[in-house]
């Protein structure tokens, strides 16, 4: 009999709707290795134990709402929840098992193109990637969330070879990645893979600046100026653009 795995746990949304197709049971895992400036959820930073569930434990609170997750799944977020990668394919095979469908919301920077065996193992269990890219340029992205974006997009570049279904996300960030020049560079990217299906191109808020409060931390962005949906919609017309204006695409 194989060893129970327990996932360290930050809380759990029974009724997610922006988290994959459907209405989601979403899963926040415990635990990141970067520091995004503009980060939302800095209380999921910390690696110490918060909650410990197994993937049985999980599915049994699924089964409790399933009768209210239209045309839905299992996200797993975070936080990032590769660093818990055992957990997570482990409550994905269970869930596939029950023909739930299952997405993982996932900043991708943990892939290491050398060492891909837990990695393929996963993906037999995943029908859904939600990928954040960033930023596409490599200095900004550490600027911005103090690592390389390198496995970033060669995780994105996996997934297209793959051919898992991506849904793309992108935060305009006024001054920082709100720069057509940056946008455009993400088109071209973009139009390399096969496998997006659906581009976010997210207005860049700072309604979690309570959060930063309450945990004692400075906020780094608070002198910027949210993002209007306004400018979400022309940044996304330049990745688009420059995704058709690609030959590959």
């Amino acid at each position: 009999m194989s060893e129970t795995i327990y996932g360290n746990i930050h809380s759990i949304e029974s009724f997610g709707t922006v988290d994959g197709p459907g209405i989601r049971f979403v899963v926040f895992m415990q635990g990141c290795p970067m520091r995004c400036l503009y980060c939302h959820n800095p209380d999921t930073w910390s690696c110490d134990i918060n909650k410990q569930m197994s993937a049985q434990d999980i599915l049994t609170k699924y089964d409790g709402v399933k009768e209210f997750l239209k045309n839905g799944g299992i996200t797993l977020t975070g936080g990032e929840p590769l660093l818990q990668i055992d957990f997570v394919t482990d409550l994905f095979k269970n869930a596939k098992k029950r023909e739930i469908h299952t997405a993982l919301d996932t900043s991708g920077i943990l892939f290491n193109k050398e060492k891909t065996d837990k990695f393929d193992e996963l993906l037999k269990y995943t029908d859904l990637m939600l990928l954040d890219i960033k930023h596409i340029d490599d200095t900004e992205h550490k600027k911005l969330t103090g690592k390389s974006n390198k496995p970033v997009l060669d995780f994105a570049q996996y997934l297209s070879d793959k051919n898992i279904p991506v849904w793309l996300r992108h935060v305009v960030i006024p001054s920082i990645t709100d720069n057509e020049e940056y946008l455009e560079a993400l088109g071209n990217f973009l139009a390399s893979l096969k496998n997006i299906k659906a581009l976010d191109v997210l207005p860049y808020h700072n309604m979690a600046i309570y959060k930063y409060k309450n945990l004692n931390i400075e906020y780094p962005l608070k002198y910027i100026p949210a993002a209007s949906k306004e400018e979400a919609l022309k940044a996304r017309d330049v990745i688009f653009n420059a995704i058709k204006a690609n030959k590959n695409y």
